[in-house]
């Protein structure tokens, strides 16, 4: 009899693994579809229509509208999707939270903060045409998301306790919140261009900005991958990841820094856009039950598709106005959150 359970056993066990990951690549060309569609009516939506894309063969104008502004705002939002959404897939696998999302460690109450910052500091908004003056709008966005995580890793002694990681960042983010309404009130003039910030836009990416969000995800996402036997091992429990003789300390602090500048690019050149980077990795683990090696990839990918889709939706639903695109992720990712709360309820989980 032992000599036949193997052979019985071996068949499913393969089949398991093969099914996951033969879900996970149909997932994953499904996805670069809809990415691709979603580029192609990203670069025909605005406030001249279909009619910049029907004549940029022959009309400079209808060229640059569509060159110049549209398709590097599509990409963009398209790029931060996927960096917010990488960012969540490795907060709630560092974390074993599903509730985790990329803005835990304190990255977007550092990245207002600097926003804020430079805007008192150099007189201009996100939405100036200075393209040094943009420059120096999302590098002090950046910087204050990575001063931020710094902070939070020097207050949580560094990365080992995973706990005292999750209240040192809650503390940073309240603190800098503060500061960054201190900022607000001694220099009112910022106030409108801080809302746009934190309402989140893709309306002042540029190609240079494209170029280096699209830089930041290739970097983040090869180091979520290549550390994603951690996540594997601590979603069964800090013991069994130690168990596996895995280096804790090095992968957990790599993790976190691809994290942080995954959110700080992100938010630094789109501002703060909320539930994608929560939402995304739900998706995907509703729809494939696959390890982390193709987890963050589908995440990212998701997170693009969820964001270019709402930015769409926030240039055509009230054109030729648009909404802030942070505030449709915001209904649209809190409704579905609640929904997904009450099915839950209703199975007797949480």
């Amino acid at each position: 009899m032992s000599a036949v359970l193997p052979r019985t056993d071996e068949p499913a066990s393969r089949a398991a693994p093969d099914s996951g990951r033969r879900r996970a690549v149909a997932m994953a060309l499904w996805l670069a579809a809809a990415s691709v569609l979603l580029v192609l009516v990203g670069a025909s939506v605005g406030s001249t229509g279909f009619d910049s894309v029907l004549n940029m063969g022959g009309d400079a104008l209808a060229r640059q509208i569509v060159w110049d502004i549209r398709l590097p705002r599509t990409l963009g939002a398209w790029l931060a999707g996927a960096l917010l959404a990488l960012a969540g897939a490795v907060a709630q696998g560092l974390f074993r939270n599903p509730l985790a999302d990329p803005y835990l460690l304190g990255s977007a109450s550092g990245a207002a903060l600097g926003g804020a910052l430079a805007m008192a500091m150099l007189g201009v908004s996100p939405s100036t045409t200075s393209w040094l003056a943009r420059l120096g709008v999302t590098g002090a966005a950046f910087i204050g998301a990575a001063g931020a995580v710094l902070l939070t890793l020097v207050l949580a002694r560094g990365v080992q306790h995973t706990l005292r990681l999750l209240l040192a960042g809650v503390v940073v983010g309240v603190v800098l919140s503060a500061a960054r309404d201190l900022i607000q009130v001694a220099r009112p003039n910022i106030l409108e261009a801080m809302q746009v910030f934190t309402m989140g836009s893709s309306a002042f990416v540029g190609w240079q900005a494209c170029a280096l969000m699209a830089a930041g995800w290739l970097v983040c996402a090869l180091a979520a991958w290549a550390l994603s036997r951690l996540l594997d091992g601590l979603m069964l429990g800090e013991a069994t990841a130690a168990s596996l003789g895995l280096p804790l300390a090095p992968m957990r602090a790599g993790l976190v820094l691809a994290m942080a500048l995954a959110t700080g690019t992100a938010v630094a050149h789109t501002g703060l856009i909320a539930f994608v980077g929560l939402a995304a990795p739900h998706l995907v683990r509703s729809m494939a039950r696959v390890t982390h090696q193709w987890h963050v990839w589908l995440s990212s990918l998701m997170g693009g598709v969820l964001l270019l889709g709402a930015d769409i939706l926030a240039r055509w639903l009230i054109a030729p106005q648009e909404l802030p695109v942070g505030v449709l992720t915001a209904a649209l990712g809190g409704t579905y959150l609640l929904w997904l709360m009450h099915r839950r309820s209703l199975g007797g989980g949480l």
